[in-house]
């Protein structure tokens, strides 16, 4: 699970009736009720469905630390420690509940929701994928991967300023590095799993990239990108992607966040890339909107919207291993 502020979730946990929280929503609503267990009276824990969570920001070798690493469950209990990891307990929630519920419906098999992620990245800069080339825009060029600045105007050549060490891809390989040490690392973070089989991924991202006309404009590129990048990097060739859109964003805008929804439409629309049919797809999630909100207030913390979100998500993922079958 890849993305920005909304795959890192801002979804509240706690709150009285009437509140967006997920308490209400659950415990005064009947909401998600497969999260919660009225035998014990308290919320529900999976028995196969693993949920991890470590977060970072910027390249490898940096700070992790530890959201989630326990069986799926709603309580705020804190991760269980790993020696070199910060322990926090996330007090809020992103799209995994959701998606973990529908994923553990289709199989009994075991399974890890492995989410790398931290709010406020573009794709087509701090998440840019390697192999990815620059672009001009506007009189502006933008960063290929590993080079730095962002842009510069274009006909000059790029400018670092003393102790800029941030460049084009870092979050990504600092994104996929700390799930390589989770996977590497298996047992520690899935009780005696001895293996694994990358089977799909999950994206919500874009609204960064939404707020730069350049960067929205090649959205689409760099997702195409992203996509087979990650298949080639976890040697996953049919693993199947799901994306997500931005909330806020209606079908026929033409705004930025016009420009990525149609970027996440056309990559899974088999006619326009036949080599994503059946393995690629993209939830509009505008509908699935529980009060008004938009991805860069992250929903007014709406745990419902949250909910919605990765029930879709994780229903869009089964449906295409279903298809695989």
């Amino acid at each position: 699970m890849m993305g920005q502020s909304n795959m890192l979730g801002e979804g509240k946990k706690t709150g009285g009736a009437g509140t967006n929280s997920l308490q209400n929503a659950v415990q005064t609503e009947g909401k998600y009720q497969y999260l919660w267990d009225k035998a014990g009276g308290n919320y529900s824990v999976s028995k196969n469905v693993r949920n991890v969570f470590v977060m970072g920001g910027g390249g490898p070798g940096e700070k992790i630390t530890l959201q989630n690493n326990e069986f799926m469950t709603a309580a705020t209990d804190k991760p269980a420690p790993v020696p070199g990891m910060t322990s926090a307990a996330k007090a809020s929630i992103g799209p995994e509940l959701g998606i973990g519920s529908a994923l553990g419906n289709y199989t009994a098999e075991p399974v890890m929701m492995l989410k790398s992620c931290i709010g406020n990245r573009a794709l087509g800069w701090d998440l840019l994928p390697p192999g990815s080339p620059g672009f001009n825009y506007s009189n502006v060029t933008h960063a290929a991967y590993h080079q730095a600045p962002q842009h510069w105007p274009q006909g000059t050549p790029p400018v670092v300023k003393p102790g800029f060490a941030w460049y084009a891809g870092i979050q990504y390989d600092g994104d996929t590095s700390r799930a390589n040490l989770v996977l590497t690392n298996l047992t520690t973070f899935y009780p005696g799993a001895k293996c694994y089989e990358v089977a799909g991924f999950f994206w919500w991202q874009g609204d960064r990239d939404s707020r730069d006309m350049g960067l929205a404009t090649q959205y689409e590129k760099n997702l195409v990108r992203l996509i087979k990048q990650l298949r080639v990097q976890y040697g996953s060739p049919n693993a199947k992607f799901v994306t997500a859109s931005l909330g806020q964003t209606a079908q026929g805008a033409t705004d930025g966040g016009g420009l990525i929804l149609d970027a996440m439409e056309n990559v899974a629309n088999p006619a326009k890339y036949p080599e994503f049919k059946g393995n690629v797809a993209a939830v509009y999630t505008h509908p699935l909107e529980h009060s008004p909100g938009s991805s860069g207030g992250h929903y007014g913390d709406d745990a419902f919207t949250y909910m919605n979100v990765g029930e879709a998500m994780g229903n869009a993922m089964v449906k295409l291993l279903k298809g695989s079958e």
